[in-house]
């Protein structure tokens, strides 16, 4: 109710223009990680099915993507399905992959992703996923494979420590086949083998989560080890573009030093 009275009396749009300008977009983070939680709750909390909660967070998904781009954020990842998540009741987790399917139809033929050139790619254990969504995604992923002006990472099916135990299992494979020697193996080669090694920011600087709750819950596990870490009290549903520019303001304060 406030946030009506704010916004029917121009308080808000007059607070946003001067958050705005408290941002220097020449050091706003080149890659943000963000874990879309609280989609379910915010359901429950108007008695409604789990699954409305996740078509009101993709709906949401749409204009944080159009807040990034205009802000100038080159890459996003979003925590969309973990893999722990397959453990949902049936009925959810099939509503899920359904939204899922019809949002990456409307990006087949979005504006913004085009005109952007918003290359977009899945990342995760893809083959959990129902066959009709993966094929889905790799029209999606062949349409934009040549855009290189923003990215977009949907975290599918993901998982940090499945991610590593992939990694590992494909570099014993390559030692194995004697393609490689385990002695050359370090930091910089084992990130080649990650899911975002394609990327040319594969490291988020920022790491968003909403509801309130303070755990990455696996997300990035090997990007995130210097990433600036918010916790926001807000469903993702609800999460406005002020939330991310309060966000956007609080990074540029910190002093990143990297161990340094």
């Amino acid at each position: 109710m406030l946030r009506g009275l704010l916004s029917a009396l121009g308080i808000y749009s007059i607070y946003r223009r001067w958050l705005r300008s408290q941002i220097n977009q020449k050091n706003n983070p080149k890659h943000i990680g963000i874990i879309l939680d609280g989609n379910r709750r915010w359901a429950t909390s108007r008695q409604l099915n789990p699954w409305e909660g996740h078509k009101e967070g993709a709906t949401k998904v749409k204009s944080f993507l159009k807040w990034c781009v205009d802000l100038g954020i080159k890459t996003v990842t979003l925590y969309v399905f973990s893999t722990e998540n397959f453990q949902r009741p049936k009925k959810e987790v099939d509503e899920l992959m359904k939204i899922a399917e019809e949002n990456l139809k409307e990006v087949l033929n979005s504006t913004v992703i085009h005109q952007n050139k918003v290359r977009i790619k899945a990342i995760g254990r893809l083959s959990m996923l129902p066959e009709s969504l993966r094929q889905l995604i790799y029209k999606v992923e062949d349409a934009t494979k040549t855009y290189d002006k923003f990215y977009l990472n949907l975290a599918l099916a993901y998982g940090g420590r499945a991610e590593i135990i992939d990694a590992v299992k494909k570099i014993a494979h390559s030692v194995a086949e004697k393609k490689m020697d385990s002695s050359m193996i370090d930091e910089a080669l084992f990130e080649k083998y990650l899911y975002t090694s394609y990327l040319p920011h594969p490291d988020p600087d920022l790491i968003i989560r909403t509801s309130g709750e303070s755990r990455l819950s696996g997300f990035l596990l090997w990007q995130s080890a210097y990433s600036e870490l918010f916790f926001v009290d807000v469903y993702w549903p609800d999460f406005r573009e002020i939330d991310l520019e309060r966000v956007l303001r609080a990074y540029q304060s910190r002093h990143r030093r990297f161990g340094k």
